[in-house]
C-alpha cells in the first residue's frame, strides 16, 4: 500500500544451529572453544613468541589446527594436547600426508591432568576457564621452558602484569611475579574468534626465572593469602585480626615444640595449620578478590595478646605497620616474610 511500510516476510523453515563450524566441526562455547580466525592475528602470535627453529613446542586446545600449521612451519615439533576427541580426529586428517604429520604429535587428554612432556616454549589459546591452574602448572614445570606466549581473557592479562598500585594488583600479580616475568603484548578484540567469545582478550608472554626463587611455596601462598585479605587494609590491622594472631601463634609454638623434641612422630609437622585452609583452596584459585577468609574484625585478646605484640614488633622493625598489601612490591614482601621467619613465626 502506497505510503505504508513493508512488513518483512517471516522466513520459514528450521532456523540456523546455534553452533559454529569449521571443517565441518562444531565448536561448544560451554567447553570454551573459540577458534583464532584471523590470519594476520595468528600471525602476529607467531611472531612475537620468538620461535627458533629447533624448538619444540606446546600448544594447548589446538581445535582445528589454524594456529598449529603456523607453529609447525616455524619450529622443530608441536606437542598438541586437546581434550575434545573431534578435535583430535580433525587435527589428524588436516596434517595426515603432509610434511608436517611426522612433527605433530597430538596428546588427547586433560591438560591440568597430563603429565607434560620436555618443550622449549608453549603458545596457546587456552579455554579461559582453565587460565589461572593452567598458569601454575606451566610455572612449576620442569625443566623450565623459555617462555609461554599464551591468550587469555583480557582482565584476568591485566592481572597478571599489574604492578603495586595498580587497581588490579592482587594476590594472582604477586604469585606469578615471583615465578616468572609476565608482558602484555597485545589486545584482541572478541569477532576475531569464531564463535566470538562475552569478553576482549590479550596475549601475554611469561618468562619463567632462572634461577626459580628459593622460596618455600606453602609458605609464601599462606603469606601472601594473609597480607590480602583485605588489600587496601593496613598491614597493622590485619595482622592484629583475631583469627590470623591465634593461627600464627599455634604454628609457631608447634614449630618451637618441633625443635625441643626427640619424638619422631612430630617430625612431620602435622599440627601446623594451613593457611590456605583459612579461606579458598590453593595459590591457583586467585580471583584477582580480596580473600573472603573466615577471620572476625575483632582484635585479638586474652591468650593471644602477648603474640599479638611479637607480631607487631616485626612489622615495627619493617616499618611495614601502615604499608597495604595493594602498594608493596616484590622485593617488600620477600622481606617481610623474611623478618617473620626470623623471628620464628611461619605461615605453613
Amino acid at each position: 500500500m502506497a505510503g505504508g511500510k513493508i512488513k518483512k516476510e517471516k522466513q520459514k523453515g528450521p532456523r540456523a544451529p546455534a553452533n559454529h563450524y569449521q571443517g565441518g566441526v562444531s565448536f561448544h562455547k560451554s567447553k570454551g572453544q573459540h577458534i583464532l580466525k584471523n590470519p594476520l592475528l595468528v600471525d602476529t602470535i607467531v611472531q612475537k613468541a620468538g620461535i627458533k627453529s629447533t624448538d619444540v613446542i606446546l600448544e594447548i586446545g589446538p581445535g582445528t589446527g589454524n594456529l598449529t600449521k603456523k607453529l609447525l612451519e616455524a619450529g622443530k615439533m608441536v606437542i598438541a594436547v586437546e581434550l575434545d576427541p573431534r578435535m583430535v580426529l580433525e587435527l589428524q586428517r588436516r596434517f595426515q600426508g603432509t610434511p608436517f604429520s611426522n612433527r605433530l604429535k597430538v596428546i588427547q587428554g586433560d591438560v591440568l591432568k597430563t603429565d607434560l612432556p620436555y618443550f622449549d616454549i608453549c603458545v596457546a589459546n587456552i579455554p579461559y576457564q582453565i587460565s589461572s591452574p593452567l598458569t601454575f602448572k606451566l610455572l612449576f614445570h620442569q625443566p623450565a621452558f623459555r617462555c609461554a606466549v599464551i591468550m587469555f581473557q583480557r582482565e584476568f592479562a591485566m592481572r597478571l602484569v599489574a604492578q603495586p598500585g595498580d587497581n588490579l594488583y592482587c594476590r594472582l600479580s604477586v604469585n606469578t611475579q615471583l615465578y616468572a616475568r609476565v608482558f602484555h603484548l597485545l589486545k584482541v578484540g572478541k569477532n576475531n574468534f569464531r564463535p566470538p567469545p562475552k569478553v576482549d582478550s590479550s596475549v601475554v608472554r611469561i618468562e619463567p626465572r632462572k634461577p626459580r626463587p628459593q622460596v618455600n611455596g606453602k609458605e609464601w601462598d599462606g603469606f601472601i593469602r594473609i597480607c590480602f585479605i583485605r588489600k587496601n587494609k593496613t598491614l597493622g590491622s590485619i595482622f592484629r585480626q583475631k583469627n590470623v594472631v591465634s593461627t600464627l601463634e599455634k604454628n609457631y609454638k608447634t614449630l618451637q615444640a618441633l625443635q625441643t623434641s626427640n619424638d619422631e612422630t612430630l617430625v612431620g609437622g602435622d599440627e601446623m595449620i594451613d593457611i590456605a585452609k583459612l579461606g579458598d583452596q590453593g595459590m591457583d584459585l586467585d580471583d584477582g578478590t580480596d580473600d573472603e577468609m573466615d577471620v572476625e574484625d575483632d582484635e585479638a585478646e586474652g591468650d593471644v595478646s602477648g603474640f599479638k605484640e611479637k607480631i607487631a614488633s616485626v612489622l615495627k622493625e619493617g616499618d611495614f605497620q601502615e604499608k597495604r598489601a595493594s602498594k608493596l612490591s616484590q622485593q617488600e614482601f620477600l622481606y617481610l616474610l623474611s623478618l617473620f621467619n626470623k623471628h620464628g613465626i611461619h605461615f605453613s
